[in-house]
């Protein structure tokens, strides 16, 4: 039902509160007070609101740029551009005077809405530049409270001290067969792909989930019986407690190997994102058992196997790992019976923490809030160390794998697929002979004689001017693919031109790629 807006003034006639009785002088002088003249010629007029202009811009000021934060001008013509950048019809409104005169409620209530809307929209950008404000000083304060966990225990890795924490590395929201074995109202901390390791020391991939009550190891089946015969199924391996952990085991090497020690069993696990997950664990410990999360560094680990009921391992027992310093970032494992041994390069010293971005000072001397156009990690090395925890090689050093070749550097670079040949010595008998006859011209048989024919050209006349020389920018291309890991980043893949923009001594180059320009790294492209 629709409601129509009316106005009811009261007149008091005479004091002797008696029906009959009127003082036209004092009636008349309660119209005249009370403007009921001038209201009566208003409302035959059709105006229903009417305000004075100083009021009306400071209301509605917000609505257009000219006006906000406030109109230098006259006041009248302010309202007048403000009515019609709002896009309000002449004839719904009139100007007097002093005041702006608004024939239909429905045109305020128009106003009031974009006003709102405007507000409204102020105020969520306040709240995103504050949460992200929030949420960056959140996140630099985690990743200080881990370095302090390894500092002068352990030694870095150069590619992960400055990384920014995630959390979900395999994308829980889109996984709901990894959410079933997840509580409805457990907060996922931490997911990601590991590599477990077994008694044989064989590699086998897990989904390690974190929440602030439990840690699940997740692997994959196939289904042996059953309608879903041969299908491979998510499985539930393990469920560990957060406060029936006894301690985590690490060495004093840059590589991800870590060992969570438990009543029952251990569990030796390799992520690249070590540093994260025990952050988190450790604190989670703390809430849960008053205590600080016991970590062990050294370069001899011993891990404390799951009992079997079957074959020769009717017996837990224990496998040690032994760490032995080596070559490069890629550790190199050599398993032997009960002993694993682990050879990997040196990494950053125990004492590296990391490093904030500078803030840049201005003329006047103000500091910027405005970072470093530059990442303060180091420009990560080309593919051939660990991507997502899998180790591409665990060759020993000396024997080098069948597909890569080995270059000067120190850094093996895999290397593209040749062509296949034929049989060294033996060149096709069709190669020697005279092939002329198969080379046909671009613009065919037809054309080729026309050109030679001294027929001028169709619609002679001034020649087409030619294009404007496009401007010469140096490019590179991209030897291998590389993911952004942030937002002024650039993301490629091998074979990819790209605009150099700018060249840095520290590894990080400016470029343009389809028409985002960002950072990336020199040592994953060759100039051209």
């Amino acid at each position: 039902m629709k409601c129509t807006p009316h106005y009811i003034r009261c007149i008091k006639p005479n004091e002797t509160k008696k029906p009959r009785d009127w003082e036209e002088s004092r009636v008349k002088h309660q119209v005249e007070y009370l403007g009921l003249k001038e209201n009566i010629r208003v409302r035959r007029a059709g105006y229903a609101y009417r305000r004075v202009f100083k009021k009306f811009l400071q209301r509605y000021a917000i609505l257009t740029k000219e006006t906000w934060p406030s109109w230098r001008g006259d006041e009248k013509q302010g309202v007048n551009h403000l009515l019609r950048t709002v896009h309000i019809e002449h004839d719904q409104y009139q100007l007097g005077k002093t005041k702006v005169f608004i024939k239909a409620p429905e045109s305020l209530f128009l106003l009031e809405e974009m006003r709102e809307r405007k507000y409204d929209g102020y105020a969520r950008a306040i709240q995103k530049v504050w949460r992200k404000y929030v949420a960056k000083k959140k996140y630099v304060q985690m990743r200080e409270e881990a370095s302090d966990l390894f500092l002068n225990k352990k030694e870095r890795r150069r590619n992960s001290i400055n990384r920014n924490f995630v959390g979900d590395y395999i994308g829980m929201d889109d996984r709901p067969e990894l959410r079933q074995f997840v509580g409805k109202r457990e907060k996922i901390d931490f997911a990601d792909t590991v590599t477990k390791y077994d008694r044989r020391f064989k590699g086998i991939k897990r989904d390690l989930i974190l929440t602030p009550k439990c840690m699940y190891l997740i692997g994959r089946e196939k289904v042996k019986q059953g309608p879903e015969k041969g299908l491979v199924k998510e499985i539930l391996k393990r469920r560990i407690e957060i406060e029936k952990v006894l301690s985590v085991s690490l060495s004093t090497f840059q590589d991800d190997f870590f060992i969570i020690h438990e009543q029952e069993y251990d569990s030796l696990l390799e992520s690249i994102f070590k540093t994260e997950f025990i952050s988190l664990l450790s604190k989670h410990f703390e809430e849960k058992a008053q205590r600080k999360l016991p970590l062990k560094f050294s370069n001899t680990l011993e891990i404390k196997l799951k009992k079997e009921n079957w074959g020769p391992w009717t017996a837990g027992g224990s496998r040690q790992i032994q760490f032995i310093q080596g070559h490069g970032d890629v550790a190199i494992l050599r398993p032997s019976n009960k002993m694993l041994q682990v050879m990997i390069g040196p990494g950053l010293p125990k004492n590296a923490r990391p490093t904030k971005r500078n803030a840049m000072q201005t003329r006047d001397g103000h500091i910027s809030s405005r970072a470093s156009h530059y990442p303060a990690r180091a420009a990560p090395p080309p593919p051939g160390a660990h991507q997502n925890g899998v180790i591409p090689s665990r060759a020993a050093p000396g024997v080098p794998p069948a597909n890569k070749r080995i270059s000067s550097g120190s850094i093996d670079r895999p290397t593209l697929p040749r062509q296949a040949t034929g049989v060294k010595g033996r060149a096709p008998a069709l190669l020697l002979q005279n092939l002329d006859f198969l080379k046909v011209p671009e613009q065919g048989a037809a054309g080729a004689q026309r050109q030679i024919s001294n027929r001028p050209p169709p619609a002679g006349g001034r020649p087409k001017p030619q294009p404007k020389p496009k401007p010469q920018v140096p490019q590179c291309r991209a030897l291998y693919a590389y993911d952004a890991q942030d937002t002024d980043e650039l993301s490629f893949n091998a074979n990819d031109v790209i605009d150099i923009i700018k060249e840095d001594t520290s590894g990080w180059w400016t470029g343009r790629l389809r028409g985002k320009q960002g950072l990336f790294p020199n040592n994953y492209v060759a100039k051209i």
